[in-house]
């Protein structure tokens, strides 16, 4: 047998063997799951022991309390919030130009170019 060939008919599957096992391995903890076991279940059991390891895991909780960017978590953002990293830059207006002062423009038109017949007022 060519090495080449034997490298693909062994070294192939062996490799997802290893990827499968490696990532129950290291994702195992988050879930509360016994790190080890399913790491061997997922090599030995080619591919129904991962499907049985992501089915196994339990949904993470979610706590929106402790979520600083959930919807209500503060009534001055409410689902607005901006990553500290972000805080002192400039935003972005429509399709991604810089924002304006909040003026309409030098003609008083918006900026959305309605088309006829639409009206939205600023001051609801």
């Amino acid at each position: 047998m060519e090495p080449f060939v034997a490298v693909i008919l062994v070294g192939v599957p062996l490799g997802w063997l290893v990827a499968f096992a490696a990532y129950a391995y290291l994702d195992a903890p988050n879930h509360g799951m016994n790190r080890n076991k399913w790491a061997l279940i997922c090599f030995f059991v080619p591919l129904f022991g991962f499907f049985a390891y992501v089915f196994e895991r339990g949904e993470r909780d979610y706590d929106p309390s402790e979520d600083p960017y959930a919807p209500g978590s503060d009534s001055r953002t409410a689902g607005l919030a901006v990553h500290e990293r972000r805080r002192g830059e400039k935003g972005l207006g429509p399709a991604g130009t810089e924002a304006d002062d909040g003026s309409d423009g030098a003609d008083g038109e918006n900026e959305w170019n309605d088309p006829d017949g639409i009206d939205i007022d600023d001051d609801r």
